[in-house]
């Protein structure tokens, strides 16, 4: 098996919408398996696999801030629901047998281990998921910025973003049937199209260390060891 991938190293950034399923808040434990079903294929392939979660099914700190709350404290709730979400994930995959580790931005050595780059790269170099949560640990900084800081500090060959749509699209597919779906885009592009693929953070930051980054739909099972072996999955996003 080892080999037959195109990455090696990679960081999967999943949205905490995701992990919600049909259900539309807190974690749905059938998307979760098949997610481990997924994870497990690829990591007994040999890819060595950082995921960075977020944690918009249990709170975003942006709509906390919109109802009036500090935006800080929002945020600080908001990296709290990622490691909710980092547990439940770890808990899944341990129970496909897939050897795993949570690290928090945020200290809570009961529950976790303190994030520390060369530990996690040490993980990743024997074959454990890397779950990151709890963001960057710093408020206004969502966690699309966290996958691309985290991504270019381990050194991953690519940023994958899971979502419900099969790649980007120039306007809102659910809006507007007439929507055209891009293969490839250069990071300039999504920049000065306004594409909201990442928000501008992340967006600059994959673009100035050159991190290719592919969208790709979660929901269509197999998507993600597709996408690891170089086939047509979703949109890829390049320096050029």
């Amino acid at each position: 098996m080892q080999g037959e991938f195109k990455y090696q190293r990679v960081l999967l950034k999943l949205s905490g919408e995701a992990l919600a399923g049909d259900l539309g808040y807190g974690i749905d434990p059938k998307v979760v398996d098949d997610l481990a079903d997924q994870i497990a294929e690829v990591v007994k392939g040999g890819v060595q696999l950082a995921i960075v979660v977020g944690g918009g099914n249990i709170f975003r700190g942006l709509a906390g801030s919109a109802e009036g709350m500090d935006r800080a404290q929002a945020d600080y709730i908001g990296m709290l629901a990622t490691v909710m979400n980092a547990l439940a994930l770890q808990d899944a995959f341990e129970r496909h047998g897939i050897f795993s580790r949570v690290q928090s931005a945020i200290n809570m050595q009961e529950v976790s281990e303190p994030y520390i780059r060369r530990r996690a790269i040490r993980h990743l170099e024997k074959g454990r998921v890397v779950i990151l949560a709890a963001g960057t640990g710093n408020p206004y900084f969502t966690t699309d910025t966290t996958a691309a800081l985290r991504a270019c500090e381990l050194d991953v060959d690519v940023l994958m973003k899971a979502t419900k749509v099969d790649g980007i699209y120039d306007s809102d597919p659910a809006k507007n049937p007439n929507a055209v779906r891009y293969d490839h885009l250069t990071y300039m592009d999504v920049l000065s199209q306004g594409l909201h693929v990442m928000d501008s953070t992340a967006t600059s930051l994959c673009m100035d260390n050159e991190l290719p980054m592919i969208v790709f739909d979660l929901t269509t099972k197999g998507n993600i060891a597709r996408a690891l072996r170089g086939e047509k999955v979703g949109t890829v996003v390049e320096a050029n």
